[in-house]
């Protein structure tokens, strides 16, 4: 399908390494969201969570429509200015949301959401969060700087993401529970009770706001 289709869209930043591989030889315009949005190798790659780089994705997909298929430019201009109100909607809740969150010292089991809540402060300790971006396990001293900071109330609200899952992250959301630290979860992937990306992201934006409130 890659190689028959005239518009291919991936994640890159080395989260669908494989798909940026094979349209390699491909004859498509290549959208890769985390180049578009400026997002390197190495870097968190969870793009779809961040509104510049959306932002960014929407029009560079709506230009590789327009070149694959020209007369269809209207259609797919409009397509865009719909998208572009829908993705508003969400940054002007964000900017609401921001107002509280502003300088709070969150943690997360997983960099997924970083890019939601780059206003407030990553309280994650430093090497649980190398561990958890590195693919490997976190050390028990990790994990006890984690609950420690939680149990000292260091860090104010925790972000989970229920994908991933395991005997550590466990540890880590009981800790927060013992000590009433509010959580939010979240996946990688929409849930399906979400009908678009935008819906997805107010949930997340309604989700923070609440935790916090």
């Amino acid at each position: 399908k890659l190689q028959k289709a005239q518009v291919i869209i991936v994640n890159g930043a080395g989260y669908d390494a494989w798909a940026v591989k094979a349209t390699q030889t491909a004859n498509a315009t290549i959208v890769n969201a985390a180049e578009v949005g400026g997002v390197n190798d190495g870097e968190n790659p969870h793009v779809w969570f961040s509104a510049d780089v959306r932002k960014a994705v929407a029009q560079a997909i709506t230009e590789a429509y327009e070149q694959a298929d020209a007369a269809k430019k209207n259609d797919f201009d409009k397509m865009n200015d719909r998208w572009t109100a829908e993705e508003n909607n969400v940054e002007s809740k964000i900017a609401e949301v921001k107002q509280k969150t502003d300088g709070l010292a969150y943690a997360a089991t997983e960099s997924v959401a970083s890019y939601l809540a780059e206003d407030m402060a990553d309280a994650t300790p430093s090497g649980y969060a190398r561990a958890t971006a590195n693919e490997s396990e976190p050390t028990p001293t990790d994990i006890k700087q984690f609950t420690d900071a939680l149990k000292a109330g260091e860090i104010k609200l925790l972000v989970v993401n229920t994908q991933e899952e395991s005997e550590l992250t466990d540890k880590i959301t009981d800790a927060a529970k013992s000590v009433e630290v509010p959580m939010v979860e979240l996946t990688e992937q929409m849930p399906e009770q979400y009908d678009s990306l935008t819906a997805w992201m107010e949930g997340l934006v309604d989700a923070f706001s609440q935790a916090i409130a």
